[in-house]
């Protein structure tokens, strides 16, 4: 036992828990240089990487509103859009070929001296005479185009070319482009014949001559003067030009 005034003796300290242990457990400054370098260098990576992020979706945002305005959805009337201009010019020149084509495939009339009175007055006494004069085919064939018929008579005249012919070769040439126009299902000129004219025709066309047509030829002969020929005569075409005719020799 202490007596009383003897100084309290020293707690004994727990080997390890000193002051020394426990300043030695305390980060020091060596221990926070590698924590900050890391620090650095992610910093610095995420700085690196943020403009690039930055760009890219500057990128693409610009990219989207291009896209978003792209001239094929940009339908606003102030709007300049090149496509809509180039498909316009695309129309026009389709438009302008069609035009072009179908004005080569329209057979000129032919060439003829300007009727006379009586020459229009003897059309009216029958089919015959109106077709025997380049001018009755040139007016009957003008009132065929108003009623999208004209190719009964191009087929006409072309069988009459084909009757001309003497040459071998070129009676083949002609009759295969008789046929291609004129007969073909295929063809937008095709003429109506029956079936037991078609069927001469296909036997014919295995040696082409003259008279490969013929039969064919007389049915829509026959066709447009049953069918047509009425119509022309109480058409404007023909009253009109009759009437000019007329007034003409009044005043001569």
């Amino acid at each position: 036992m202490r007596g009383a005034g003897e100084p309290p003796l020293p707690v004994a300290q727990p080997a390890g828990t000193g002051g020394e242990a426990c300043e030695d457990a305390r980060p020091g400054p060596a221990a926070d240089t590698p924590m900050g370098s890391e620090r650095t260098e992610i910093r610095k990576r995420q700085m690196a990487t943020t403009p690039e992020t930055s760009g890219a979706a500057q990128a693409q945002l610009s990219t989207g509103n291009r896209g978003s305005n792209a001239c094929c959805f940009c339908w606003c009337c102030c709007c300049s859009c090149s496509c809509l201009t180039v498909r316009n010019q695309e129309e026009e020149r389709a438009r302008r070929t069609s035009h072009e084509l179908q004005a080569e495939g329209i057979p000129n009339c032919e060439e003829s001296p300007a009727p006379t009175l009586e020459e229009v007055n003897a059309w009216a006494q029958s089919f015959d005479k109106l077709m025997l004069t380049p001018a009755g085919r040139n007016a009957f064939r003008e009132f065929l185009r108003t009623e999208f018929s004209e190719e009964n008579m191009l087929f006409w005249m072309a069988c009459e070319e084909l009757k001309q012919e003497s040459n071998k070769s070129v009676i083949e040439e002609k009759a295969r482009l008789i046929y291609e126009d004129y007969i073909s299902i295929l063809s937008p000129k095709e003429v109506s014949l029956d079936s037991r004219v078609r069927e001469v025709i296909n036997r014919n066309m295995l040696e082409p001559s003259q008279h490969t047509f013929d039969d064919a030829q007389l049915q829509i002969y026959t066709l447009m003067h049953r069918d047509s020929y009425p119509r022309f005569m109480n058409s404007a075409i023909y009253k009109d030009l009759l009437q000019s005719l007329s007034e003409k020799s009044i005043e001569a």
